[in-house]
């Protein structure tokens, strides 16, 4: 697997073999896409696996990249990973900007909500046709997590159906790849 853009383009970083990663045209596709509004960004990862979305982030000018994962042997190859490109040191190297939290989504955002942590892009590709993205869609949507006008994105088989609307996210742009598609979804402004 390879990064597919930005400072670390064309690196080599490793998969775990239990899981299903992000294929490179998808990721590479997704930064394309996220091009203008990724520098500077506040980025968190559900359900982060290898780490290579949250890795394309960082390598695309993302601030802040905070990968969560519930599978410990994946955390394991998301430090590897970060050692590998030069962006963890040591043990106690993870910062405010670089973070990886090795638990289950859904407690993360309760977590981070708490924390009155920000973000301004969320990546989620759960596993499917468990209905983890709907669920994930109306989680976000209950813990204030996104900043203002905050971009979700979810990758998705293309038999999980999503709604269009979940409270005051909406649905604005899908694009497929054979079985899987990618959801993007707008933070909106809601009058009181």
């Amino acid at each position: 697997m390879r990064i597919t853009g930005g400072l670390f383009r064309s690196r080599v970083i490793k998969e775990p073999r239990h899981i299903r990663p992000t294929q490179d045209k998808v990721r590479k596709s997704l930064f394309d896409i996220l091009r203008g509004v990724i520098s500077h960004a506040c980025f968190l990862e559900l359900f982060a696996g290898s780490g290579a979305v949250g890795i394309d982030a960082l390598s695309n000018g993302a601030k802040q990249v905070i990968f969560v994962e519930n599978d410990r042997r994946c955390c394991k190859i998301i430090e590897d990973n970060l050692r590998q490109l030069g962006l963890l040191v040591k043990e106690s190297d993870q910062r405010k900007n670089i973070a990886i939290l090795a638990t289950d989504a859904f407690k993360a955002i309760e977590v981070l909500s708490k924390e009155n942590r920000k973000f301004d892009i969320v990546f989620l590709d759960p596993p499917y046709y468990k209905e983890l993205a709907k669920k994930s869609l109306q989680k976000l949507v209950a813990y204030d997590i996104l900043a203002p006008h905050a971009l979700v994105v979810v990758e998705h088989s293309k038999k999980d159906l999503l709604a269009e609307v979940f409270s005051d996210l909406k649905c604005f742009k899908q694009t497929r790849y054979g079985d899987t598609v990618l959801s993007f979804y707008e933070k909106e402004d809601v009058a009181l």
